[in-house]
């Protein structure tokens, strides 16, 4: 229902301030500070109608006239909506049957002009319907789930409806419903079989060694604790339990809730980026911007009504507990002492409010792993809430030792792992000359690196998602005397070149830029602009993330005064410029391509602008003299790319990781699960014994004894530092070759 919430893919920080803006890159002028919330006020029923409509009216205007794409409020604007508010509502249709579709059919072509007058009418018809369908819905499982299912019959729910058509009518919809319903129910017996099952293994672990360590027991206990509260009732019980508490949710939204969901369809029509942001969300948006909220240090979306992890913030308590990853989907959320809260097809705003809490507190996510796949049971994940260390964020530096390719000494590689673009601007604009950012940390890192007189360095950019344009201006600056860094071609086509001024040279050595498809924005920026001008090579994933576009967030009420009013009107972000790269193409939605492609499991996700619908296309622009910097470097591609080849086959971590990658691939493209229970428990059974094995041989391998052992465990990053140690050595033969001529 809320997959379009906010930004596409609702980016929604636990505790984090960057996390909102993980895939968002603002412009330099905008804090978050000027994100601001009128307080409430009362109005009577035609003062708030008459809000309503300013507000739709502003949204619509400020769209029309300021997104990058110049789409008017036209008849197609108006085609595109009405699917889009429809396929928002019910992404995966489950309520809306063609018919239903069919009846609304004269407001197809006459959306916009309505906008223009303020007319939302269609909206809350829309919505009135989808409660309707919801009521059914429950009504229909009330009375469906009195009477038992048959799990011997052999066949096949569809989870992903997304592409396919609607149901032709009333009669197809229950159909779909019974299956639904049957899913369900199936998932909650697995999951009650899986944990009797693990608490016999475990027994079965305690009677062979006595002596286990009192945390691991603990920790054991408090699983299972969690276990009996999510077990304490029937699989029916969970079901109409959710089902109630959706419908209540639906019942008691407000009109500027049901509005808002209109007009973030509108903003989707013109971009994934953009959204509207009712006066409620924009205030939930500005206390995460403050860091005045706790949790797990997470950013999630909604996925077919599961709520999906989109990236780990690093230094928040799940990056540090290690055990969530990007791609899970959380079915369940479980107080350290209250209940257990079903959240599938819960919106994300709500289930964030159960997630986040206080300092110290506990919570346990119930959760589907997204490395395995749609048939993944349920599994308990119990972390402590906390806000993020800031220091976990910020760049850090450390110096390895690896074997010259000729096998004569050893070569110092230093590696940067830089998370995020961040900037204290609020410190920089007070004139702070101590303000903090990551050019700073960077250059500490690399002056040290100096001193230890390293042969290469690499910098880990595979979570960085973005952050401050002059950031990446500044960081580009540390590698390259001057030059220009990125062009950026706003709404009315006009083209600014920005470029690093500063001729000073923090490093000049041979540099690899490690990117994978969680790089974006920003980091694909600085990342552009070093490879462009031949100073880094890039090695990674086969792309990087494609996030190509400037926001602006304007918050409504700034254009109230023009009209003489005053209220909470929430506000909207969209895009309103492009970023293109010195050599002409742009960032946007192909990311950039590395010299030499490694394999990894970000590799496998559909993770990208590409997948995001109404993305704006890629194209390019003419390019703009730069120097570069060492024209040779191509020419080292064919042998390190060899030798790299070579390692990767001989490395048994490596090969370890590969194994990992092809259970994702068996798992990740599933689109249907059986309801044949025999059947469902046995492929879970023989996925999840060569899911255990692989975690075995995983630890065996890479000597794990524990998470901060898993953490060390990346054949990635090791291939980096080679691939950097190769480079340095074929620079030096080079070097000595034009020595000697």
């Amino acid at each position: 229902m809320y997959r379009k919430l906010t930004t596409g893919i609702l980016l929604f920080a636990i505790g984090i301030a960057g996390a909102v803006s993980a895939l968002l890159l603002r412009p330099a002028e905008l804090s978050a500070a000027e994100v601001r919330v009128t307080p409430a006020r009362r109005n009577s029923d035609g003062n708030r109608e008459e809000e309503l409509r300013l507000i739709a009216q502003m949204t619509a205007q400020l769209f029309a006239a300021s997104h990058y794409r110049k789409q008017p409020l036209d008849e197609n604007l108006s085609e595109r909506l009405f699917d889009e508010y429809f396929d928002s509502l019910d992404p995966n249709r489950m309520f809306f049957t063609q018919k239903d579709v069919e009846k609304f059919a004269p407001f197809r072509r006459s959306l916009a002009a309505a906008l223009r007058r303020g007319d939302t009418s269609f909206a809350f018809q829309v919505y009135d319907l989808y409660r309707e369908r919801n009521r059914e819905f429950r009504s229909f499982a009330e009375k469906r789930l009195k009477e038992p299912f048959d799990f011997t019959v052999d066949e096949a729910y569809v989870t992903d409806r997304r592409k396919l058509a609607r149901p032709v009518d009333h009669a197809a919809l229950e159909k779909l419903w019974e299956q639904r319903l049957k899913n369900d129910i199936l998932y909650y017996r697995l999951f009650d079989r899986a944990i009797e099952e693990a608490e016999k293994e475990e027994k079965a672990k305690k009677a062979k060694n006595a002596s286990a360590d009192d945390k691991k027991a603990s920790e054991d206990a408090a699983r299972r604790e969690v276990a009996k509260k999510w077990a304490g009732k029937t699989p029916a019980e969970k079901v109409l339990k959710r089902l109630r508490d959706i419908t209540n949710s639906l019942e008691n939204s407000d009109r500027i809730d049901i509005l808002g969901l209109y007009l973030n369809a509108l903003a989707q029509v013109y971009g994934p980026h953009s959204n509207y942001l009712s006066p409620k969300l924009d205030e939930d948006f500005e206390i995460g911007m403050k860091l005045s909220l706790t949790g797990i240090g997470a950013t999630l979306t909604s996925d077919d009504g599961y709520i999906k992890i989109v990236a780990i913030v690093p230094g928040g308590p799940a990056a540090l507990d290690g055990r969530l990853k990007v791609e899970d989907r959380i079915i369940a959320v479980t107080q350290e002492n209250g209940d257990t809260v079903d959240v599938i097809d819960m919106p994300v705003d709500k289930a964030v409010k159960y997630i986040r809490g206080p300092k110290d507190s506990k919570v346990t996510l119930t959760v589907l792993s997204g490395e395995k796949g749609r048939n993944a049971v349920p599994e308990n994940i119990t972390i402590t809430r906390d806000t993020v260390k800031l220091v976990e964020s910020e760049a850090k530096g450390e110096v390895r030792s690896i074997k010259r390719p000729d096998g004569k000494g050893e070569l110092k590689v230093g590696v940067i792992t830089l998370p995020s673009f961040y900037m204290d601007f609020d410190a920089a604009y007070r004139g702070d000359p101590n303000y903090k950012s990551c050019t700073r940390d960077v250059k500490r890192i690399l002056e040290k690196f100096n001193k230890e007189k390293v042969d290469a360095v690499v910098m880990d950019m595979r979570r960085n998602g973005g952050g401050s344009l002059p950031e990446a201006i500044t960081l580009s600056g540390l590698f390259i005397k001057t030059g220009p860094v990125v062009q950026i071609r706003t709404g009315d086509r006009r083209i600014q070149v920005k470029s690093d001024n500063d001729p000073e040279i923090a490093y000049a050595g041979p540099l690899v830029i490690l990117t994978s498809k969680l790089s974006a924005s920003a980091a694909e920026i600085f990342t552009a602009a070093l490879r462009d001008c031949g100073r880094a090579l890039v090695v990674g994933d086969s792309r990087t993330f494609g996030k190509g576009t400037v926001l602006d967030v304007v918050p409504l009420e700034r254009y109230l005064k023009f009209v003489g009013r005053d209220f909470p009107a929430g506000s909207a972000t969209y895009e309103t410029a492009m970023f293109y790269r010195t050599a002409g193409g742009s960032v946007q939605q192909l990311g950039i391509e590395p010299d030499i492609q490694l394999p990894s499991l970000t590799e496998h996700m559909e993770v990208g602008e590409m997948f995001m619908d109404n993305h704006l296309p890629w194209d390019s622009i003419k390019p703009v003299r730069r120097e570069i910097v060492n024209p040779g470097l191509s020419a080292y591609l064919p042998a390190l790319k060899a030798a790299s080849e070579k390692r990767i086959a001989a490395d048994p971590e490596y090969q370890t990781l590969l194994r990992r990658i092809d259970l994702f691939k068996r798992y990740k493209d599933r689109k249907e699960v059986s309801l044949n229970e025999a059947k469902r428990w046995k492929e879970y059974r023989e996925e999840k014994e060569i899911q255990d094995a692989s975690e075995r041989l995983y630890e065996e391998q890479a000597g794990i004894s524990g998470k901060s052992d898993a953490a060390k465990f990346d054949p990635v990053l090791n291939e980096a530092v080679h691939i950097a140690g190769d480079l340095c050595s074929a620079e030096a033969a080079a070097a000595e070759t034009a020595r000697r001529k």
